[in-house]
């Protein structure tokens, strides 16, 4: 068996193509094609999927692994291997670095603005490579509203002892959860605490232990954060001061609607520290003036079910939309007349909003409530113009979805932010996460969907792997969701 050989200056995106090209062939009966899969990889030849074709040409090549494959090509490919031009521009737009960042847009433009980013940024988060040029992309992911004002605050920065440089010097302190570093400058300037940022958000340093709204390369929460936090109250931080992200919020708003302190564990010691410091969870607007002024629905709203469960239980007041999206059937029946009319200061948009997170979070005994009541089932809902089957289709809500079913909902809408209708929201959400809990819930619902006579678009089926959801690969390679969406007999 011959070896293929890499060239000296081998392409990375050409082999991606050659394995796509190479299950088209399979699939179309091509004879070469069929040899070198049955030569290189025991797979059923009506089951081929992407990666399949990616072990063939690895193996081709003498590799035992796709990884390893690509390790190689990248490894020969140097400074000009794909990961290392996307370090290479994620530290050039964190270091405002217009010099460097310029050729590597004129060189790799496409694939920055078009592939999917590797990146370093903790939460999913990635430079935005979306401008047409490097001084917007750095004043977009630095948060200033123009080059001439990045230029003013970077002269200020690399002035030493200006405000600004110790400013900066105590942000990136609290982001690595450098508490000495951070005593030792507010020692030096005690003003420090109370100095704003010169970025469009013009937080405070306090606001950025709340890791969110700011710079996303600074979007960290350090596992001392509320050591941090305490730190800087003691040293007289306003509590409740507010920043101009999301309309205006307060810091306990920022905490409590970030998804870093959540994953690093700290989300309700940070609460816990900030109201024992005065900290308001009944100001209105603590979490943005966009969307409801109540914090536990700003919650609600950014997918943070459990803060707003615990901001319920340390208080927080509570309408309708809330009561809906905590599941709170008792207090839902509060907002209803005798008469199925609305009451105690309760309205249609907090009723629509408080269906749309129930359906989101699984509330199955408050979606059939609401339902009940007059809720329109295939009302358009925020943010994304969806219906609450969509919510309830990617979030693998059984219950809720055999509820919604039940009204005779309609299938086929799409939403206006990706274009997906309740079952391809249903599938993208399993085949994005593949180590999720609830399995086999997600293949309920696909099967509850199909019989239902959902269908999936043929432009979803073959949608290609760079943007990050091969539909057609993931449900191939799963018989177990090929029988499920056969259901109805498509795909």
């Amino acid at each position: 068996m011959s070896v293929r050989s890499l060239p000296d200056r081998p392409d990375l995106q050409q082999y991606k193509k050659q394995a796509k090209e190479l299950v088209k062939s399979v699939r179309a009966g091509d004879p070469d094609a069929l040899r070198r899969m049955r030569e290189h990889h025991a797979r059923e030849l009506d089951r081929v999927v992407l990666a399949d074709a990616q072990l063939v040409l690895a193996r081709e090549h003498g590799f035992d692994s796709w990884p390893k494959f690509v390790r190689e090509i990248e490894s020969r490919l140097g400074e000009r291997s794909p990961s290392a031009i996307w370090k290479a521009a994620e530290r050039a737009i964190e270091d405002g670095d217009v010099t460097t960042l310029e050729p590597l847009l004129r060189d790799h433009g496409k694939m920055l603005r078009g592939q999917r980013p590797e990146t370093s940024w903790w939460g999913g988060l990635s430079p935005d490579y979306s401008a047409a040029d490097a001084r917007t992309m750095i004043v977009r992911n630095h948060d200033f509203g123009s080059w001439e004002e990045f230029e003013a605050y970077a002269r200020a920065r690399n002035t030493a002892g200006s405000l600004i440089a110790q400013f900066e010097d105590a942000v990136d302190a609290i982001v690595r959860g450098d508490d000495d570093s951070l005593k030792r400058l507010l020692a030096q300037r005690p003003e420090l605490v109370h100095a704003r940022s010169t970025r469009t958000h013009h937080s405070n340093l306090l606001h950025y232990v709340g890791a969110n709204g700011v710079e996303g390369f600074r979007q960290r929460t350090p596992k001392n954060a509320v050591q941090i936090a305490e730190t800087l109250l003691q040293a007289g931080a306003e509590v409740d001061a507010v920043a101009d992200m999301y309309g205006g919020s307060t810091t306990v708003g920022l905490v409590a609607t970030s998804i870093h302190p959540k994953n690093a564990g700290v989300q309700e010691d940070l609460i816990d520290v900030l109201v024992a410091h005065g900290a308001r969870i009944d100001r209105l607007g603590a979490g943005g003036s966009k969307g409801s002024p109540l914090l536990i629905n700003s919650c609600l709203a950014n997918g943070r079910p459990g803060a707003a469960e615990y901001l319920a239980r340390r208080g927080a007041p509570i309408d309708l939309e809330g009561a809906a999206g905590l599941g709170r059937l008792d207090l839902v029946r509060s907002f209803f007349a005798d008469d199925g009319s609305l009451t105690n200061g309760a309205t249609s948009e907090q009723m629509a909003d408080g269906f749309s997170w129930a359906c989101e979070y699984g509330r199955a005994d408050v979606v059939e409530y609401l339902l009940e009541r007059g809720m329109d089932v295939g009302a358009r809902l925020r943010p994304h113009q969806q219906t609450g089957l969509h919510w309830a289709a990617y979030g693998a809500h059984v219950e809720t979805v055999k509820a919604l079913l039940g009204h005779r909902p309609p299938l086929d809408v799409r939403d206006e932010s990706f274009d997906g209708t309740p079952l391809e929201w249903a599938l993208y959400a399993w085949g994005t996460t593949p180590n999720r809990t609830d399995r086999h819930e997600c293949y309920e619902v696909v099967a509850l969907l199909s019989a239902a006579g959902a269908a999936v678009s043929q432009a979803w089926i073959d949608a290609d792997d760079d943007r990050g959801f091969p539909l057609g690969e993931w449900v191939r390679a799963d018989a177990r969701m090929e029988a499920a969406l056969a259901r109805r007999g498509r795909l």
